[in-house]
């Protein structure tokens, strides 16, 4: 995703270049040479298309194609907060739970921060994103309420951080959202922004509804690698990612977000709040001055020179981008009806640098004023919080950032991400190479933490034992977990082993984890987190693992038939499986 964000930045500061220039064939050999399916877009030149729209029928796609844009829709939904608010029916302060008495928050600040509109527009709330099943599901229907992705007792409400501090992105926040507008206006969230906001913009091709390719043959096919269909499915969190549109309606869209709010020459969104869309506002990066974030629905990006406003998404087979530059109301948005994690999509980039007549390098960085003492901020830093809380030691673990640094400079290394030296840009803030402005902050929360920023994720410093503690009981656990394996096929070999083998247990219990495995095959993705055979199965395997490990423990201390390395490697898988249980990862529930 982050590639098809730099494919917009470069359209956009190729724009004046766009108006007189055709870019259909370049973007047709693009596809081409990634393995894509199609594309639509909309540029300051108009709109057009590219590729297919079906693979396995062959059709082309054409520039009034109806595309799905995954999460681009919580811009356009968003929007329509904004025109309650215009409206006068509803406040951007106004405490959620007034509006939703049904839904009960669990929020240590509730009584003096709670949960407000504007937090969940800004994905400021401090809620989880989705679990599985939310997402990665066949049973949601195009009807079924907005609260059954609430169930009680899932902990789906729970406030991680003080409501407004952080960024943290939520599709269950903008899944409240639409049941705040099913409150204030007494009618489906999808009728009334079809009517009420998309009808007077003029999107006469668009819709909140749920659209199938099987009902609209305009809608285009969404694809997956080497160009498997996938037609659209419902989802659980739809107000947050269901919407059908067409380049041009997304054109006339951006358009009024850029305009003065009117339409007709009658008010119809207040312009002060269209210009604070991209606006973080209530953060405490923000606060501090860090400029880039999220606000009302769009998010500022500092990218290849040019500073827009944009908001990305992914849906079933669909990947698309929303990028304005309010500056010179220019816009473009782009929809691609595949979604693949093959494709290198940084050869479009270079292929639109030489071809779209991009932009100048952005300036360098200059450092103001005196040195902050970097090495004072020296640690390993976590996601705080994360984006899905189920998988908080994943993140814990592969997410961290290592902070060091001396004179000016801050260095960032993380294990998924090249080194990145920062310059001083005055105050909390650092600037990455290539940026306009400043890119990352470093601050001290209200509990004194020392705490990295950079508009969208936060991190908070933790001990360096703690965290190496974790990474060594994960390393030991997997490694254990293989020499059980091991032993018990060489006992095996040498005709050493019996019913009698302490090994043979906890062996077992690691083969019967392969078990789920054929029946994973042959179920779709998107039943991951359904109540299956396989993910059922999942469950007593992975809590059978510690009780059969535990069962050799115990037959080796009974009769002393294994060796010290034996007894060592079961330790470890012991150890990592109470890890993984205190963590929520055991037994493996998917459907929770």
């Amino acid at each position: 995703m982050k590639y098809l964000i730099r494919f917009l930045c470069l359209l956009l500061a190729a724009a004046p270049s766009l108006a007189g220039a055709d870019p259909a064939p370049h973007i047709a050999a693009l596809l081409q040479a990634q393995g894509l399916a199609g594309a639509v877009w909309s540029t300051p030149g108009g709109v057009g298309a590219a590729g297919l729209s079906a693979v396995r029928r062959g059709a082309r796609m054409r520039t009034d194609q109806r595309v799905h844009v995954g999460s681009v829709a919580k811009t356009v939904l968003a929007t329509g907060i904004l025109r309650l608010v215009s409206e006068r029916r509803l406040t951007l302060d106004t405490p959620v739970a007034a509006l939703l008495p049904g839904m009960a928050f669990d929020n240590p600040w509730a009584d003096r921060d709670p949960v407000r509109v504007r937090h969940l527009i800004d994905h400021t709330a401090g809620l989880d994103d989705v679990r599985f099943w939310h997402v990665f599901t066949l049973q949601a229907g195009p009807d079924v309420p907005l609260a059954a992705a609430f169930p009680a007792g899932h902990g789906l409400l729970r406030v991680r951080s003080k409501p407004g501090m952080r960024f943290s992105y939520s599709n269950l926040g903008y899944t409240l959202l639409g049941m705040v507008i099913e409150t204030v206006t007494r009618q489906r969230y999808e009728r009334y922004l079809d009517t009420a906001l998309l009808a007077p913009l003029g999107m006469h091709d668009s819709t909140f509804a749920f659209v199938t390719q099987a009902r609209d043959a305009r809608l285009a096919m969404g694809h997956f690698e080497r160009g498997a269909p996938h037609p659209a499915v419902p989802s659980f969190v739809r107000p947050a990612g269901q919407f059908t549109t067409t380049a041009a309606d997304m054109g006339r869209f951006a358009q009024f977000l850029m305009s003065d709010g009117r339409i007709d020459g009658r008010p119809f969104i207040d312009a002060a709040l269209l210009r604070r869309m991209g606006e973080p506002t209530t953060t405490e990066a923000r606060h501090a001055g860090l400029a880039v974030g999220y606000g009302l629905g769009l998010r500022r990006i500092d990218r290849h020179g040019v500073v827009a406003l944009c908001h990305a998404g992914n849906g079933i087979g669909f990947r698309a981008n929303l990028c304005l530059l309010p500056a010179t109301r220019q816009a473009v948005f782009v929809a691609v009806n595949m979604d693949s994690e093959t494709a290198d999509y940084q050869r479009l980039d270079e292929l639109l640098l030489r071809e779209l007549a991009a932009a100048a390098p952005a300036p360098s960085c200059t450092a103001m004023g005196g040195s902050p003492a970097p090495g004072a901020w020296a640690g390993i830093y976590v996601p705080a919080p994360n984006r899905f809380h189920s998988l908080r030691l994943l993140d814990t673990l592969l997410d961290a950032v290592h902070v060091s640094g001396s004179g000016p400079l801050l260095r960032l290394r993380s294990p998924q991400a090249a080194t990145l030296e920062l310059r001083h840009a005055g105050g909390a803030l650092w600037q990455a190479p290539g940026k306009l402005l400043p890119s990352h902050v470093l601050l001290r929360s209200t509990g004194g933490r020392r705490v990295l920023g950079t508009g969208t994720q936060s991190w908070e410093q933790v001990s360096l034992p703690y965290w190496l503690a974790l990474w060594c009981s994960v390393v030991a656990g997997l490694t254990g977990l293989l020499y059980v394996l091991a032993a018990t096929a060489g006992r095996a070999w040498r005709r050493q082993l019996s019913f009698a083998t302490p090994l043979l247990a906890p062996c077992a219990g690691v083969l019967a984890l392969l078990l789920p495995l054929p029946l994973l095959l042959r179920q779709s993705l998107l039943q991951l987190g359904d109540m299956t055979a396989a993910t059922i199965l999942l469950a007593p395997v992975t809590a059978a693992l510690p009780v059969t490990v535990l069962a050799g423990l115990a037959m080796a201390w009974r009769t002393g038939g294994s060796t010290r390395a034996e007894v060592a490697a079961m330790i470890a898988v012991l150890q990592v499986s109470a890890l993984l249980a205190a963590w929520g990862l055991l037994p493996l529930r998917l459907w929770v």
